[in-house]
């Protein structure tokens, strides 16, 4: 069946959700590019790196590939010898023997350098992958958030995995390539050996052979190019389309994601079978070339053998070496296919590897401690994740030590960029933020991430115990410390209720537990981490009124004695605030507390007299009218 009418196939099949292919309005942002070399000297250089520690098995497994090698061509030479002075010779049982114990030698040796080298080479194969993997994952710790946030994780996991295994592939494989092209070149030199002029008639099939090589690479790269780019569009679209399920199951979108990803998947289903029709055409072509090689062998040789001018155990030897002549080439053909994918996973490694860490640590970077007073002060910061985009713009404010302030304003107001850069996640386009007197950009990131503690409005939970859970940035805590905290926050009751209790296994993302349960345990994790300074960013958002009172009584526990930062729509979550910074279009518009700021008579006077529980309700018109009133006053 042909490409068309399968897919005409597919456009009448009456699959449950599936329709006609048609242009996706998913992602499909194309990272690589479509066109390389097959080597690539600088990709290899730096696979090298992760293979030149175990570099002196890669030399044992070469030497028993050659040796390998050595043994293959021997084999056809024995057979042959004994053939013409054991059985043409008169029947000499002695060359016979002679030969039947070394053909045993040669068989023993054969069967051991085989072994040595599968078992060397599998051994560093792996050694390398976990060594990669290592590598990719220690780096995507350490890179930027600005890069995380414009990166599909189907991406990062197509290379972590499906890039890896190619490296495999190729690694298990490249070894053995060179024993393939010893043994093509010294099947040659024996051929020509042998007998010249057989030699050179059976060689001459091989100029057949390299024409059609040549006008099978360019499209051959093309298709092995544009299967290794499908693969990884298809990985991106299922890993999103399985992250996403509960909102695609909550908006009934399951039809509409199928087809998405149908399409990315018949897609990949065409350049997989392109890319494979082209691994596979050699294959009949050198089957062909052989057999016309055999042919001419039987024929000529023949013809030599009856005229008395050649032996018939050359012509035995001459079929051996051609049966085995065409299988390093074969072996090469579909190692260039593995190559190919190898090196475009090689670059697309060396790529997560090369992400540049825009946050890094100075080389005389202050070590922060608990001696540090807890303050945050914002120094005219200007700060956007586009540079001509700015979401801060001259905001300037101090928090003191043990005060909490609260920042309110509507949603891109800029309240989480500002929290994000406490923590260092991004950083400022300029002015300056500083943490305990010091800017966040001379401190250690380890040191500053000891003393600012976040609590997230949605808290990501691991799978793994609740204890390890709570005990998550701060491994040493005693199970007496966790249940002192869980205690404090008042989650301690919900836990005690579950089978297992503190041992209880979460599962992924904490599913098994309510929204506010989740943030409870979240609070029990900062208070273990026992920071100087919190974050709070919208911790109260999307609960009920029972559970936020739960949580109010947390914060008062949460916030004693240390320097907090919080962010809430619900403005009656920040009344008790010592401080309020209002935010609207990134700039600082009002301050002071509660009471302060309602004799004002603004904006935050007079969102809270409407008690709207989020700016996002108010109308545009009633923001610009309190921000006018505001100024006046």
């Amino acid at each position: 069946m042909s490409v068309m009418e399968d897919e005409e196939d597919r456009e009448t099949a009456s699959f449950p959700g599936q329709r006609p292919p048609r242009a996706s309005v998913g992602s499909h942002r194309i990272e690589e590019e479509i066109f390389g070399k097959a080597y690539d000297p600088r990709t290899v250089r730096r696979i090298w790196a992760f293979v030149e520690p175990y570099r002196l098995k890669i030399y044992l497994s070469v030497a028993a590939v050659l040796v390998f090698t050595a043994t293959q061509l021997a084999i056809p030479l024995i057979i042959g010898r004994a053939i013409d002075s054991g059985m043409i010779e008169g029947g000499n049982t002695t060359n016979l023997l002679w030969a039947v114990v070394g053909f045993a030698a040669v068989v023993v040796v054969n069967y051991a350098a085989s072994w040595i080298q599968e078992s060397q080479v599998g051994q560093v194969a792996e050694h390398v992958l976990f060594d990669m993997r290592r590598a990719m994952f220690s780096q995507l710790q350490r890179v930027s958030l600005s890069f995380m946030d414009k990166t599909e994780v189907g991406r990062l996991m197509s290379r972590l995995q499906g890039d890896v295994n190619s490296m495999q592939e190729f690694l298990e494989t490249s070894v053995i390539s060179v024993g393939d092209m010893v043994l093509l070149v010294g099947i040659v030199v024996v051929l020509l050996s042998l007998d010249f002029r057989l030699g050179l008639l059976t060689l001459s099939t091989m100029p057949v052979l390299f024409v059609v090589r040549i006008f099978w690479l360019p499209p051959a790269k093309r298709a092995f190019w544009a299967a290794h780019e499908t693969n990884s569009i298809t990985a991106g679209a299922m890993a999103e389309g399985i992250n996403g399920v509960r909102t695609v199951q909550n908006l009934d979108r399951q039809k509409v994601n199928f087809d998405l990803y149908d399409d990315k998947a018949f897609n990949n289903l065409q350049t997989q079978l392109t890319g494979s029709r082209f691994a596979q055409v050699m294959v009949p072509i050198v089957d062909s070339l052989t057999g016309i090689a055999m042919a001419i062998v039987v024929v000529v040789g023949g013809s030599l053998v009856l005229n008395g001018s050649l032996e018939i155990g050359v012509i035995v030897a001459f079929i051996f070496y051609i049966q085995r002549f065409f299988d390093p080439i074969r072996s090469l053909t579909m190692q260039y296919s593995i190559m190919q994918r190898a090196m475009t996973s090689g670059r697309r490694i060396t790529e997560v590897l090369d992400v540049p860490s825009s946050i890094n640590d100075k080389p005389d970077a202050v070590t922060l401690d608990r001696s540090m007073d807890g303050s945050v002060e914002f120094r005219d910061v200007v700060f956007g994740y586009h540079p001509d985009r700015p979401v801060l713009k001259n905001v300037s404010f101090t928090v003191l030590p043990g005060e909490t302030v609260a920042l309110v304003g509507p949603t891109g107001s800029g309240k989480t960029s500002a929290m994000s850069l406490v923590h260092r996640f991004y950083e400022v386009d300029s002015g300056a933020v500083l943490v305990g007197g010091h800017d966040v950009r001379d401190v250690t990131q380890e040191s500053l991430g000891e003393q600012v503690a976040m609590v997230l409005q949605e808290p990501f939970l691991f799978t793994g115990s609740i204890f390890d859970n709570i005990r998550y940035n701060k491994a040493s805590a005693t199970r007496e410390q966790v249940i002192n905290a869980a205690v404090a926050v008042g989650a301690h009751d919900f836990i005690m209720r579950i089978p297992g209790d503190y041992d209880s296994i979460l599962e992924q993302r904490g599913s098994n537990l309510s929204l506010g349960q989740r943030q409870l345990l979240s609070f029990a994790r900062a208070l273990v981490a026992d920071a100087k300074i919190l974050v709070l960013d919208e911790a109260t958002a999307n609960i009920d009124s029972y559970t936020e009172r739960q949580i109010q009584k947390a914060l008062l526990t949460l916030l004693e004695g240390r320097t907090g930062m919080v962010i809430a729509h619900r403005l009656a979550t920040i009344r008790g605030a010592d401080r309020i910074i209002v935010l609207q279009n990134g700039e600082l518009i009002e301050t002071g507390n509660h009471d302060e700021l309602m004799e004002k008579n603004g904006l935050y006077s007079k969102l809270y007299n409407m008690n709207y529980a989020s700016f996002d309700d108010i109308p545009d018109e009633l923001v610009t009218q309190a921000n006018a009133k505001a100024a006046s006053t």
